[in-house]
């Protein structure tokens, strides 16, 4: 909650210490609901239940006839010392048409995103991506990583000689996986530094490569074996399909507003940027 809020916590704690047998009976409310007025100030309960959603959790589990003195009275303080300011400076003003802008923002965002994702575009998304897609190629390999590339090319040495790959591994090895032989798992393509995948990638099975140089040192590497990866249900990668509908629908509506709008901006180097860090001038 906004740490401006905290003032006004006490009377919320205050009610929520009264009994429920205090209550009359109520009216239905809607977001317009006039609950109180200041000096003509209208507060509704919309605004009501907007502050009762920002309370800290430790309050969310009371019941709201326990908080609504409370909420009510922090309304009508708030509304009291704000009418004591006339002009609230520009760094204030700015900041609130900030919040606006990202509201409004925000607004249009959830809007695209319910009208989205839809039974459909999920399995549309999944069709392409997996169920129509080539499976992809999953590798199991074992590395040797030394300081050196003459280290390396000793190796590579012994192991044409007939050297067993994994021993030399416990015996070489600077890496974690030195103690198992060198052995890597299964990784698919991305999840290697790319000098380590091309190496991978360009190997048969029982294969041993040439050294190659990547930032944690000097690999000697071998590849067990390959497998095309399965493809996934739909239900298993449901989270990671919304996601990227998301992503694209947004993606595509700014890009058709930004075609669609005039949109000016500043050219690069004309305004010195270091104002994003020291915003003092707001108050000059």
């Amino acid at each position: 909650m906004d740490k401006r809020l905290s003032l006004f916590l006490a009377p919320v704690v205050v009610a929520c210490t009264l009994a429920a047998s205090q209550m009359q009976a109520q009216d239905a409310a809607t977001a317009d609901t006039v609950v109180a007025t200041v000096n003509g100030e209208v507060i509704t309960a919309g605004h009501l239940a907007l502050l009762r959603a920002q309370l800290p959790q430790e309050f969310q589990s009371l019941p709201d006839s326990a908080l609504f003195d409370g909420l009510l009275d922090q309304a009508i303080q708030q509304a009291l010392l704000a009418q004591q300011v006339e002009e609230m400076g520009r760094a204030a003003e700015l900041a609130l048409e900030n919040d606006a802008r990202a509201m409004r923002a925000n607004i249009e965002i959830q809007r695209l995103l319910s009208a989205a994702v839809t039974p459909e575009a999920l399995q549309a998304a999944y069709d392409v991506r997996f169920a129509e897609a080539a499976p992809a190629t999953e590798y199991n390999a074992a590395h040797i990583l030394v300081e050196s590339e003459d280290e390396a090319l000793a190796l590579k040495a012994e192991l044409d000689g007939g050297a067993d790959f994994s021993e030399l591994a416990r015996q070489k090895s600077t890496g974690p996986s030195g103690p198992n032989g060198g052995d890597l798992g299964w990784f698919g393509v991305g999840m290697m530094v790319p000098e380590f995948e091309e190496a991978v990638i360009a190997l048969e099975p029982g294969q041993v490569s040439d050294p190659v140089q990547t930032q944690f040192g000097w690999h000697v590497i071998k590849l067990v074996e390959t497998r095309l990866q399965d493809t996934p249900p739909l239900s298993e990668v449901e989270g990671e399909l919304v996601e990227q509908i998301q992503q694209d629908v947004i993606a595509l509506r700014l890009e058709e507003l930004e075609t669609a709008s005039e949109v000016s901006r500043a050219e690069p180097g004309t305004i010195a940027a270091d104002f994003l860090s020291d915003p003092s001038f707001l108050d000059q």
